[in-house]
């Protein structure tokens, strides 16, 4: 935190606080204003993370836990239970249109409060997470090549979870046929991988190598933080995230930006909301 004092002659200061030396610059005159910066504790970046996880995808994970304890104790099982994402919120067209955009807007509101916290640090948190548009092409191509890495094997987990009935019936898309079903589905796909990937591998992996956690329980907490989250679509899910969770925290760690697993995840989120969105449905009878 950084206090500003002015500091006046005979030991003056304005807030009647600690008194500092009253000097002024040769040539100058009126008050010298003094920075005083005192380091966050430990303690405090604690709580900060506890409560932008809480007001984000902390809670995310406490619903999904939730949510898969009501699914396995339903008539019927796991298997039979359905999770739906994408879900149309008014049967009038427009206001439908009106909650979807909102929702993604307030959605990325604890992404921009993590970038905010984190500008209590020293140098630019846009640079110090790598989210910035320094290398644009080189951030698409890498993204793409994690999106395929990630992709393939993750369509093959979800087919033998839906075999082995550990997921629910996972419907990607659940918006009605609308001219804008494809570009709310392209946001929604954006506001996933922005406000996952800030928060889960940026700004959380910052603050605990900053309270010193060791590298291995930095990546398992990570990890296992997106695939808390996903329970609620099964326990296939909570495998394939926790695995692309440890993926793209060693990517982060060796790289120190987060822009490619934006890109990565936009893709993957793109192909499953709008291909479920457009293509045959009975295609996707497998998930």
């Amino acid at each position: 935190m950084t206090v500003a004092q002015n500091v006046r002659p005979h030991h003056e200061t304005r807030s009647g606080g600690t008194r500092l030396p009253s000097a002024s610059p040769v040539g100058q005159s009126g008050p010298v204003t003094v920075e005083l910066t005192r380091p966050v504790s430990r303690r405090t970046l604690g709580t900060e993370t506890m409560l932008v996880l809480g007001l984000s995808l902390g809670q995310s994970a406490v619903y999904a836990t939730v949510s898969i304890i009501a699914k396995l104790t339903a008539e019927g099982g796991l298997s039979k239970q359905t999770a739906a994402l994408n879900t149309s919120a008014s049967a009038r067209p427009y206001l439908d249109l009106t909650y979807q955009l909102l929702g993604i807007v307030f959605a990325l509101l604890p992404v921009l409060l993590a970038v905010h916290l984190l500008a209590r640090d020293p140098g630019d948190p846009a640079r110090t997470l790598g989210l910035d548009a320094r290398r644009p092409w080189v951030d698409l191509a890498q993204g793409a090549g994690l999106a395929a890495l990630i992709g393939l094997p993750g369509l093959a987990l979800f087919w033998t979870a839906a075999q082995l009935g550990i997921n629910a019936t996972l419907v990607p898309a659940a918006l009605p046929d609308l001219w804008w079903t494809v570009p709310v589905l392209i946001l929604a796909a954006f506001q996933n991988s922005i406000l996952e990937e800030v928060i889960v591998v940026g700004y959380l992996m910052t603050r605990l190598r900053q309270l010193h956690w060791r590298l291995g329980a930095i990546v398992a907490t990570s990890a296992l933080l997106r695939a808390s989250y996903h329970l609620y679509q099964g326990f296939g899910a909570f495998i394939g995230n926790a695995v692309m969770g440890v993926v793209f925290s060693l990517w982060y760690l060796r790289t120190r930006r987060v822009m490619p697993l934006i890109v990565a995840h936009a893709l993957l989120d793109i192909f499953a909301f709008v291909g479920y969105s457009l293509l045959p449905k009975e295609w996707f009878d497998w998930l």
